[in-house]
This record gives structure tokens, C-alpha cells and sequence, in this order.
């Protein structure tokens, strides 16, 4: 992505004040002030993130952090600050002042990686609140139904330097652990168990917290941090109340293609609720622009982007179809991603998979699960089967003639 110049020596602290709008650096018990840490590069979902954040990834026909700051706005929350770090210039061009969600956005870059607790080290000299007010910080990543104003005002209740929102999972062996008391106290922050004697708790970590902003100001500054392994822990030794929240709403961490669809789809059904999706509820959200056969068959939480199209006898079910894709005539599409400007050709067969954007399948192909096409390829007629093809292979024939070809007798 081109840069302006000069640009990489003002973005470390970038900062867009609305004009006209309260931009003071005192305090405001009234108001809520966030962090949203949106930095990571996503290298789980490529080739999707290849040039665009994930954070940014259009989920139920929006950027999925604009299902954040909608869901933030709704909770009385009025000043985020973005802690922006790859691609950083994609938040600031479309989200620009943060005013049609009725907040305001601060943009602040790390130059270099600072880990989970420096970003939010880092991202705390954009906010304009005191000390003891309360601080919302969001994993740029996590799809919930969190009740985030009743876990501000649990926090400030409860006189906490920090507030976690914690899940439970049925198999929590690929997370950390975070075990409590009965009424709520963090007692450890424990790794990843490796042994079933070793689980303790089904509790985890949901990547949502308020800090107390005068406990942010403690975190050291200018190197990286976790918050998870060093911040939380270090908290707990000096005996400060780190309290836990555990709620069984709907909860997923984006990370991965098939939790990027699957989010996306529950929110086209609305299984989880968000004042961002452009569009009632249902089996399929088509946005402005799209064009669909009334001959194909849209369901299970499809969203078709502006721009793309779906031609007749095309089945998509639960997928994700981003701008500009084409879906040619008796495709079958389910739980998959097409890139913007894709092409599937006729009678192809994708489940669970991700095309790149630009990419082109012709026609014929059976892609199955856990299949990634790279940006910009071409695959040829029938190239990936899983069943027997329709025949022909064109570009095999002269190789087929030498290998088949009579041999010339022996002279001596």
C-alpha cells in the first residue's frame, strides 16, 4: 500500500480530533473511554489478510470492528482509541473521525511490536480520563454478546484495578486458564494444561477488560509487554483485586476461516446481536449493488457483497461472498470464503474454503475443507477433483502422444 510522504514519522501518534467536539483532558465521570487493540496481522486467515487487517474483514457486510464500536457506542462508551499496528492507514482512511457511530476516534501506531500490554501502555496516551475512571480494552478479534455496560458498572461497584470478562469451554486444553474464587476473584492466571489433572477450571480469558486507567499508567512504557503473562500475574502478587466476570453469552474468537464465517453467518441469523449489520436478520444478507439469480439458492446466514454476483442454479450456504466475486451457474458454495473479484466457475464445489482475492477457478473444481487459494491464482478446468472428472485434458495431449506412441523398430 503507497504511503504518503512523511507519513511514517507522524503515524507513531496520530491523532484525529473531531472539530466542534469535546476533546479535554480532564476527566468526565459520564463518559467511558476504550481501548480497542487492532494491530495483529492475522496471519491465521490468510490470504485474506493479505491486504487487509483482520480486524477490517467485512463480517455480516461490515468491518468487523465496526461491530465493536457500534456495540461500545451502545454502551455509553464516547472516545476509542485504535491501537493500530499493521496496515494502519485501512482504519484511519474508513473509519476517519468516528462520527457516524457517534464516538470519537484516536489512532495511535506502535512502530515496533509491543505485545498485548504495551499496545494498551502505549494507546493510554490517547485517552483523556482521570485516573480512577473506568477503561473498556477490546480484542480487536472477539465476537460476543457481552453486556458491556453492566461489566463497566460491576467494575466500578466493585472497586477493582481490573475487571475480566471470562468464558467457559467445553475442552479449554488450547487455552489459559483463569480460575476464581466464589465471589469472584482471580486466585492465578495459569498456562495452557497439558495433562487433565492440570485443568483445573473451564474458565478462560474472553479478551475483554476494564482497567482502572491509573493501573494502565503503571504498565512500563516503550517495550513489549503481555498482558496476560506478565501484567495480570504481576497484579496478583501485589495483592490488587482482579476480579472475574464469567458470562455464557455468545462468545468466538475470529482467528481462524471457519470462526470467521460461522461469526459472520450468526450474525446474518442473529444468534448474536449487532446495531451494525446493514440489514434485518435472516437466512442471507445482500447488500447494495449485489446481483442474485432469483434461480440460485442463498441460506444459512450468506452475505453477498456490493458488487458480486450469483448466477442461476448456484447453491451458497453460510458463506461469505466479498465485493466484486462472481459465482457462476451451478456452483456449490458452503461455509467458504470468496475473495473480492474472485470468480468460481460452474459446477465447482467449495466447502470450508478460502479463495483469494482475484483468484479464478474455472470450471469443474471440488475444493474440500481446509483448502486455501492464494490471491491471483488460476485454476484450470477440473484441476482439483475429489471424484472421478468429466474427462478431457487438453493440456496433456502432446505429453499422452509421446508416452503412447509406437516405437521405432531396432536396425543393426
Amino acid at each position: 500500500m503507497a504511503r504518503r510522504p512523511g507519513q511514517d514519522t507522524e503515524r507513531a501518534h496520530r491523532t484525529h480530533v473531531v472539530p466542534g467536539r469535546r476533546n479535554s483532558t480532564t476527566g468526565d465521570s459520564n463518559m467511558t473511554q476504550a481501548i480497542m487493540l487492532v494491530g495483529g496481522k492475522g496471519t491465521r486467515l490468510r490470504p485474506l489478510t493479505t491486504h487487509t487487517p483482520k480486524p477490517m474483514l467485512p463480517v455480516a457486510g461490515v468491518p468487523f470492528i465496526a461491530h465493536q464500536l457500534a456495540r461500545a457506542a451502545a454502551a455509553g462508551v464516547t472516545r476509542v482509541v485504535l491501537a493500530t499496528s499493521y496496515l494502519a492507514d485501512v482504519f484511519v482512511d474508513h473509519f476517519q473521525d468516528g462520527s457516524p457511530y457517534g464516538i470519537e476516534l484516536v489512532y495511535l501506531t506502535e512502530e515496533e511490536p509491543l505485545g498485548t500490554g504495551g499496545a494498551i501502555r502505549n494507546a493510554a496516551t490517547g485517552l483523556t480520563c482521570g485516573p480512577d475512571e473506568p477503561v473498556l480494552v477490546f480484542n480487536g478479534d472477539i465476537l460476543s454478546g457481552l453486556d458491556i455496560a453492566a461489566l463497566r458498572d460491576g467494575h466500578r461497584a466493585s472497586g477493582a484495578d481490573v475487571t475480566l470478562h471470562l468464558t467457559r469451554v467445553a475442552d479449554p486444553r488450547a487455552f489459559g486458564l483463569v480460575p476464581t474464587d466464589p465471589d469472584g476473584r482471580v486466585l492465578a492466571f495459569l498456562e495452557k494444561p497439558e495433562t487433565p489433572e492440570q485443568i483445573v477450571t473451564d474458565q478462560i480469558n474472553a479478551g475483554c477488560y476494564v482497567f482502572t486507567r491509573s493501573v494502565i499508567d503503571r504498565i512500563p512504557a516503550g517495550r513489549e509487554v503481555s498482558v496476560e503473562r506478565e501484567t495480570f500475574p504481576e497484579l496478583l502478587t501485589t495483592g490488587a483485586l482482579l476480579r472475574g466476570v464469567v458470562d455464557t453469552s455468545y462468545w468466538l474468537d475470529l482467528g481462524t476461516p471457519g470462526a470467521f464465517v460461522r461469526g459472520s453467518a450468526d450474525l446474518v441469523l442473529g444468534k448474536v446481536d449487532s446495531p451494525a449489520v446493514p440489514g434485518p436478520t435472516g437466512e442471507a444478507l445482500l447488500l447494495p449493488g449485489s446481483a442474485v439469480d432469483p434461480a440460485a439458492v442463498l441460506s444459512s446466514g450468506t452475505v453477498v457483497s456490493e458488487g458480486a454476483s450469483i448466477a442461476a442454479g448456484a447453491i451458497v450456504e453460510g458463506s461469505v461472498v466479498l465485493p466484486g466475486a462472481r459465482i457462476a451457474a451451478g456452483a456449490y458454495v458452503r461455509d467458504s470464503i470468496v475473495g473480492a473479484y474472485a470468480e468460481v466457475g460452474e459446477r465447482c464445489s467449495l466447502d470450508g474454503v478460502v479463495v483469494g482475492d482475484g483468484a479464478v477457478l474455472e470450471a469443474e473444481n471440488e475444493l474440500p475443507a481446509g483448502l486455501r487459494i492464494a490471491c491471483g491464482t488460476r485454476l484450470p478446468v477440473g484441476a482439483v477433483r475429489l471424484s472421478a472428472g468429466p474427462g478431457g485434458c487438453e493440456a496433456g495431449l502432446s505429453n499422452a502422444a509421446a508416452v503412447h506412441a509406437p516405437v521405432a523398430p531396432v536396425t543393426g
